[in-house]
């Protein structure tokens, strides 16, 4: 595990409690009673441990430790105790409808279930139980300073609130394992990017270089197109970005993820305009973060078809527009074009790089049994795709105009897997980022890189990155939900990545200027990579190096005696799932 890992792993244990504490606020829950909660019990076979909310609350909004909650300062130094004011009443700004919409969804439905295993002893939880914990969250986040763990607790409609530490514990062991695997992973690709870094040739002098994390030199016209494609119902409200230069640009399309638009990635598009592409920003309809905030389904099993079709019918309008239109006549090289996409918006880039959605992979994987077991939000997405018909229908996504993608924190895993991602035969690059709990670096993006078979790829792993860091920041009327910095994590340099290697990518291998190959190399990567987050690039990695980090933990972990928790070492595992989840809820 490099240093990177290893402080932040040590960080969280420093603040283990406090975080035992947090998780609290997604797992609860309230309806209308005037009842609120007094205490909350954290229960053990005959062993009983329990706070009251009201030394909580003293303690949030005034300072004051009593005696009762003394005793929980022997888990943690005491100047890191003084946190647990902020996790008491620092708010989570969202809107009751856009909570309502996801609590009402399938997806979120799961979520309710699997939590009241905590919360509940009875199996499964009836339905008047989740109906309670949907009502509390959308009560408790339409309160004025936002959604806290005190407004919660006082709005909680019984007297004391039961945490059953057994079952905590058994989920404890399954975010252990994740947690340990994922960090041996970064760690195998750490190393191997260092053996590449002084293997692989390289130029003698990366300083020579220019910095491509710096704008180009050309300025670019923003222009908004407004196509609908009547056969699909779709209307698709596109931005292209033109560079202000004299021969056809190769062009990029970028592809936004669900609860964002194509706002966010403004930055990129005019990052890549100015190094000479002409860059085409779709809003994918039912995606944007409006869109959403209407939906009873946060992703319908047709946008796995319907998002692809949306790029392809766009290439094909711009074709007609770049012989009719005069803005954009013959200033386009639709021949060469690479596509960048977040999130699902990863997995339409890899579609339209030939990847093949794989049914016999997601029968496999979304069985109820496997989705009780899962901790890889992502897959509750994924296993939509088994409403689309494929008894005879073929879904060739691919467009022969693609020729390479990169795909940021993509969903891979069960809608591609191994056989479907080994189809693509064009460059790719995936970007990983170690913190990501919505579509783990793990499952979700590493070691799906080793099932490519094609020679030119890469795969870019930024060390603290979350799912979020690489989103620009939307427009004021997109109704968009800022996140906390620490779930979001180093945004401006996560950015400064994606544009550093996104610009010598599609100048390698759609513009055809193979001087650029030079930043892709292992070593300009560390050349590059700050503390604050860290880089790695590869470009192979063994399957089976990768198999036994897997399976070698996973079956070391079962071998284990009963492991002695603490309650603040369970606060540290659900934490990183825990709060995640909460906002997966507003943003994905």
């Amino acid at each position: 595990m490099n240093s990177l890992l290893m402080n932040w792993v040590s960080t969280l244990k420093r603040n283990s409690l406090l975080l035992f504490l947090s998780t609290l606020l997604p797992i609860l829950g309230i309806n209308t009673s005037v009842k609120a909660a007094e205490r909350v019990y954290l229960s053990y076979s005959v062993l009983e441990l329990s706070v009251s909310v009201t030394a909580l609350e003293n303690y949030a909004k005034k300072g004051i430790i009593d005696d009762e909650l003394a005793i929980y300062q022997q888990y943690i130094p005491a100047q890191q105790f003084q946190k647990l004011r902020g996790i008491l009443i620092t708010p989570v700004k969202s809107s009751p409808v856009v909570v309502s919409q996801f609590l009402s969804t399938p997806q979120g439905e799961f979520l309710l279930r699997r939590f009241t295993e905590v919360i509940q002893s009875k199996s499964p939880p009836t339905q008047p139980i989740l109906d309670e914990m949907r009502s509390a969250f959308i009560l408790a986040v339409a309160e004025p300073e936002g959604l806290t763990l005190l407004n919660l607790l006082r709005k909680y409609p019984a007297n004391i609130i039961r945490i059953d530490l057994g079952r905590s514990f058994t989920i404890a062991t399954e975010l252990e394992k994740l947690l340990k695997t994922t960090n041996q992973a970064i760690a195998t690709v750490t190393k191997q990017s260092n053996l590449e870094a002084i293997t692989i040739p390289k130029p003698s002098n990366f300083s020579q270089l220019p910095d491509l994390q710096k704008p180009g030199r050309l300025k670019s016209q923003k222009y908004t197109l407004n196509y609908f494609d009547s056969a699909r119902n779709r209307r698709l409200l596109t931005d292209i970005y033109l560079p202000q230069i004299l021969l056809p640009a190769p062009v990029v399309v970028i592809s936004h993820g669900l609860g964002t638009d194509s706002s966010n990635f403004q930055y990129l598009a005019t990052h890549l305009a100015s190094y000479g592409f002409a860059v085409v920003v779709p809003n994918h309809p039912g995606s944007e973060s409006k869109q959403q905030a209407q939906a009873t389904e946060l992703v319908t099993a047709d946008e796995f078809q319907n998002r692809p079709l949306d790029i392809k019918y766009i290439l094909n309008q711009l074709e007609k527009s770049n012989k009719l239109d005069a803005r954009l006549q013959g200033k386009l090289n639709l021949q060469q074009v690479g596509v960048v996409g977040h999130s699902l918006g990863g997995y339409t880039a890899l579609a339209l790089a030939g990847a093949k959605i794989n049914f016999a992979q997601l029968k496999q994987d979304c069985t109820t049994e496997a989705l009780r077991q899962t901790w890889n939000m992502s897959l509750l997405f994924q296993c939509r795709a088994l409403e689309l018909p494929h008894q005879s229908v073929n879904y060739n996504l691919q467009d022969n105009r693609v020729k390479a993608a990169i795909a940021i924190n993509p969903i891979t895993s069960s809608i591609f897997g191994k056989t479907g991602l080994s189809q693509i035969k064009t460059p790719v690059m995936i970007v990983a980022s170690s913190n990501d709990t919505v579509a783990p670096a793990l499952f979700e993006q590493i070691l799906p890189f080793s099932w490519f078979s094609n020679p030119q790829k890469y795969l870019v792993t930024l060390v603290g990155g979350t799912h979020f860091s690489t989103i620009g920041e939307g427009n004021l009327g997109s109704g968009q939900i800022a996140l906390p910095a620490d779930v979001v994590g180093d945004v401006l340099q996560a950015r400064r990545y994606i544009n550093a290697f996104s610009v010598p990518f599609f100048q390698t291998y759609i513009a055809k200027q193979p001087q650029y190959v030079s930043y892709l190399h292992p070593a300009y990567a560390q050349k590059i990579s700050s503390l604050t987050l860290g880089l790695n690039v590869v470009q192979s990695l063994s399957q089976t190096e990768l198999s036994q980090v897997i399976t070698g933990e996973f079956a070391h972990t079962k071998r284990l005696k009963k492991l002695p928790y603490s309650i603040a070492h369970f606060g540290f595992l659900l934490l990183n799932i825990g709060l995640s989840l909460l906002y997966v809820m507003i943003f994905w």
